[in-house]
């Protein structure tokens, strides 16, 4: 009988990943959360996966030989506390990776405060196309996959590598779990103020992963970072490429379709031909390009490959439309991933109304870090509509920059009525979360054809 792993916070976008390839690779597999919600409940229930709502100590009766722990869950969790109690085998998510899947294969890792999903999902796409078929695991759904992670068929493997801690048990960063061969570094700002002081911090985890990889590796570097310089500058091993820059990797200007020609050292590789937009698509493209030819592709193979990637589930992807209203929903919930999301947004529809729908879900966020920095990352949105519902500090206070174009609500029900009254044919409205955010973009396109009928 196959060996049995029961996942405690199997709904989160690692974790849920972490269940399908062990699926894949022959486990029986069940799991448990407290909040389940799409797209990972339909990935899971998809592949069979038995679910369990909450941690209740009765699980124990499951009896697996192995149990598998996400970071979501902490000491004071009835279900820890009993496998604690019970002497049972337990290990965290990363550490089951690096012991089960990840040996001998080259692992692509990409590391960074933001574009880890879109250029690690860029990064599979072209090594699939290029007929390699990775394994993967990142933190979202790529349309071309249809799935957060899978075993995959070759030595390659490319994971989405993590700053945030591993588990209650192991305070290291997920990514020192993982042995790379090729490592992205995207970018580096204060993050997850819930368990980093200060960006100096973030910068020591960062450089304890530099440390590790191989000086047969490759890390390719967002020239243009310097934080990320900083790291480096402690020490580096490894043999390094740079990306934003003239003198190496560098994208061209776009044109109105969002192409742009990728230049080495000078010289034009080629152009990709695609469907995204924004600057910080074309770093995650030269990012990938780059980490692909040290896997042993062709750049001009990975700029053909880029023209048909349809990139991932919540970021700027169109939820629907109602009474000539396109509602779009997004991840982006750091003030840099906001303002960001937004450029992108603005660059594909013009000068037409960009209405923002934001719940400040995240930790960072919630804890209020960066609520002096919230007004200046939504100031290109035409009006917006903050969630405050629990929040510690003032919204409405953070708002006051951007003067009457800004509310905030305590009420769901509330914001939905204000956005559905004030939204207009041939507007955007663009739904910015962490989390399932109530089914706030249904209610919207439901409220916007009611107020139509009415």
């Amino acid at each position: 009988m196959a060996a049995h792993l029961h996942i405690l916070g199997i709904c989160g976008t690692f974790m849920g990943g972490l269940a399908a390839i062990a699926r894949q690779a022959g486990f029986r597999v069940t799991g448990c959360d407290a909040n389940v919600y799409p797209p990972m409940s339909e990935q899971l229930a998809s592949l069979g996966i038995e679910l369990t709502e909450g941690y209740d100590a009765g699980q124990m009766t499951l009896a697996p030989d192995l149990w598998v722990v996400g970071n979501v869950v902490t000491r004071g969790n009835p279900l820890m506390e009993a496998i604690l109690d019970a002497g049972a085998r337990y290990v965290s998510g990363p550490q089951w990776l690096a012991d089960r899947v990840l040996p001998g294969r080259h692992v692509l890792a990409v590391a960074g405060t933001h574009g880890k999903t879109g250029t690690a999902s860029m990064l599979a796409w072209i090594l699939e196309r290029a007929g390699r078929a990775p394994g993967f695991l990142v933190g979202g759904l790529p349309v071309d996959f249809g799935v957060s992670a899978r075993l995959g068929q070759s030595s390659c493997f490319v994971i989405e590598a993590d700053e945030y801690d591993t588990a209650f048990f192991d305070k290291r960063s997920k990514f020192v779990h993982y042995p790379a061969k090729t490592t992205i570094l995207n970018n580096l700002e204060f993050d997850h103020a819930d368990i980093f002081g200060d960006i100096a911090a973030i910068e020591r985890q960062f450089h304890h992963f530099v440390r590790i990889l191989p000086s047969s590796g490759k890390i390719v570097v967002n020239g243009q970072d310097e934080a990320l310089a900083r790291v480096l500058g402690r020490g580096c091993w490894t043999p390094v490429e740079r990306f934003g820059v003239a003198t190496e990797w560098q994208a061209g200007e776009p044109d109105a379709q969002n192409g742009f020609e990728v230049l080495w050292q000078g010289k034009s590789l080629g152009r990709v031909r695609w469907s995204q937009a924004g600057a910080h698509n074309r770093m995650n493209a030269l990012a990938a390009i780059a980490a692909a030819r040290h896997a042993g592709v062709e750049p001009r193979q990975a700029i053909e490959a880029l023209a048909s990637f349809g990139g991932v589930r919540r970021r700027l992807e169109r939820r629907g439309e109602a009474r000539g209203i396109v509602v779009y929903d997004d991840f982006a919930h750091h003030p840099t991933a906001i303002r960001t999301t937004l450029e992108g947004l603005r660059a594909r529809v013009g000068g037409a109304r960009i209405l923002a729908v934001l719940e400040p879900r995240s930790n960072t966020m919630r804890l209020g870090t960066m609520k002096d920095r919230l007004a200046a990352s939504l100031d290109i949105a035409d009006r917006v509509f903050v969630y405050a519902a629990d929040l510690g500090w003032d919204a409405a206070d953070a708002l006051r920059p951007l003067g009457p174009r800004a509310r905030s609500f305590d009420d769901l029900d509330a914001l939905v009525a204000a956005v559905a009254a004030e939204a207009r044919p041939g507007e955007h409205v663009l739904v910015m979360s962490n989390g399932s955010f109530g089914g706030v973009h249904g209610r919207l396109l439901r409220a916007i054809e009611a107020r139509a009928a009415a």
